[in-house]
């Protein structure tokens, strides 16, 4: 199975933008493991900024493009140093790739980060994505991490995407404010009614939220493969959702039915 996982700001670093550790190093080890087993898996990251922002010891995400530019310039070296120290200790090998949207709209440059990846997995390299926060603009970037992965998802024919959030997966109410709201563990298309229940920005240092993640769904299922939203504070639920056992998430599948 070929998988692209993206993971949030929020499963990566703690509210004050510095890494949690533990989560991080609990990520790679299941990662690593699913690729032992076989599986392709390809990483959309995101994190720069908020690491940038933890190592400038900012007290907030900034505002201001130069200064998120230059947070992201210094929180990617952070990121893919960690990625680099924790995935070579399961004897696996990392590779980086900054994308805008220009390299999916422009048919070269798109396949050009097809070839690429095609041959990265074939020498078993574990790519790692993230937007090119550092140059994109609003006319070029896309926007979010959760967009991102699922047009990384449809361009490499992926079977599945998971994301990685700070929640189970797709609420009936906003369970933050509703102690009834239940959890949507299958979603078989995406109506008004759905679309009603996404609120706007999760974290303090993340860029998305529910809103793009049915975004997300969206791409994917019109492409043909499922989606998958779950809680990143313990990344062993990915075992779950590989084998398709029953946990707590939500997964959008790209047939048409009755949502649950």
């Amino acid at each position: 199975m070929r998988i692209v996982i993206k993971v949030g700001t929020s499963t990566l670093a703690h509210a004050t933008g510095r890494l949690n550790i533990r989560r991080t190093n609990e990520l790679c080890r299941v990662v690593s493991d699913l690729k032992n087993a076989g599986h392709e898996v390809l990483l959309v990251s995101s994190g720069a900024i908020g690491m940038g922002v933890g190592k400038l010891g900012l007290s907030v995400k900034p505002k201001d493009i130069p200064t998120k530019q230059a947070a992201a310039a210094i929180g990617q070296c952070e990121l893919m140093y960690t990625y680099d120290r924790l995935f070579t200790e399961y004897n696996h090998t990392v590779a980086q790739i900054l994308l805008t949207g220009a390299d999916f709209s422009a048919s070269d440059r798109h396949e050009n980060f097809n070839n690429t990846i095609r041959r990265l997995l074939e020498l078993g390299a574990l790519p790692i994505i993230n937007e090119n926060d550092t140059i994109a603009t609003d006319e070029i970037k896309v926007g979010d991490n959760d967009t991102l992965s699922a047009l990384v998802a449809v361009s490499v024919q992926a079977s599945l995407l998971v994301i990685l959030s700070d929640v189970d997966g797709l609420y009936s109410a906003d369970p933050r404010k509703n102690e009834n709201a239940t959890l949507i563990r299958e979603v078989h298309g995406i109506d008004e009614r759905m679309k009603a229940l996404a609120g706007d920005a999760g974290s303090t240092l993340g860029t998305g939220g529910m809103k793009t993640k049915l975004h997300a769904a969206e791409i994917c299922n019109d492409a043909g493969l499922d989606m998958v939203i779950c809680n990143g504070k313990s990344p062993e639920i990915l075992y779950d959702i590989v084998a398709k056992n029953p946990a707590e998430y939500t997964r959008f599948f790209a047939g048409k039915g009755e949502s649950l």
